[in-house]
């Protein structure tokens, strides 16, 4: 499953659906929580299910429901029980613990087959239990992080240097939810960049999320979405590496490290290209 691109959508916008779904996007995230206002949330549940109604496959569909403890759950919910959708957003996610209380309301709805993704560093407590989704593997879609939450709970100004890179406290949020994702054996997916209008620093916010492990992005534009999947798709250079180094190595069993282009190779470049190739593959 490609998860380069996951593009999300209000949930009261049904004439921006079609859009999206043409986008290019490898997943459509239909949102019912922070983009649609109070007042407009039960036309948002009537737009998507009716979205979901008439849809014919094709493109991943997830939803983004509002969070654990919201008036708006329960709601949300039982609008989305017998909908024929992939997975769910999860918001305000707080670890193992709130995924196992989650699906204590997705059963009763027989919505608890799904796979989640949680958004899981938009609370201080959540910081804390990035290292807990392992436990919950089976349940994972991806792991994904948020950067304008956090700082809004805790009082900051901003979580953003004034050249758009993170101060410390939310870099350092992005590197742990990385971590947990991997940790996890969960696809690491990069948080938003909000500057839509700005390729060229979509086009370098992508290519440092590339190099680090994330293996996609959540996008806000329909603009953004060709930038972010050229940035997770390998160039043919990097596909024609990582084979020659399985190559090798499978020419040379039991070998620790072997001699590629003159450098030296070993079983961590291994199981990098082995990597890089699933993701080809998929």
């Amino acid at each position: 499953m490609k998860l380069r691109s996951l593009l999300f959508v209000p949930g009261d916008r049904p004439e921006r659906f079609e859009k999206a779904a043409a986008s290019g996007a490898d997943a459509l995230i239909l949102d019912l929580e922070d983009a649609v206002a109070p007042e407009r949330k039960p036309q948002a549940r009537e737009d998507v299910v009716r979205y979901l109604s008439a849809r014919k496959g094709g493109l991943l569909v997830l939803v983004r429901f509002n969070p654990l403890g919201s008036e708006f759950l329960k709601a949300d919910l039982d609008a989305l029980a017998g909908q024929a959708f992939d997975g769910l957003v999860f918001p305000k996610a707080e670890g193992a613990a709130s995924v196992s209380q989650l699906d204590r309301e997705l059963s009763v709805r027989g919505l608890d087959q799904l796979p989640l993704l949680p958004i899981a560093t938009e609370t201080p407590a959540a910081v804390f239990q990035l290292g807990t989704y392992r436990d919950v593997r089976h349940r994972l879609l991806g792991v994904t992080w948020g950067a304008e939450d956090l700082p809004a709970a805790i009082g900051a100004r901003t979580s953003r240097e004034a050249d758009g890179s993170y101060t410390p406290p939310y870099e350092m949020a992005r590197s742990l939810t990385l971590f947990a994702a991997h940790a996890a054996d969960a696809a690491a997916i990069e948080t938003v960049y909000p500057n839509f209008r700005d390729e060229e620093g979509l086009a370098r916010y992508t290519a440092r999320a590339a190099r680090d492990g994330f293996v996609g992005m959540m996008a806000i534009h329909p603009v953004q979405v060709p930038i972010i999947n050229r940035a997770f798709t390998p160039s043919a250079e990097d596909i024609e590496h990582a084979r020659r180094v399985v190559s090798i190595f499978e020419a040379n069993p039991g070998a620790g490290a072997l001699q590629l282009d003159g450098k030296m190779i070993d079983a961590p470049h291994l199981r990098q290209a082995r990597r890089l190739l699933s993701l080809v593959d998929l």
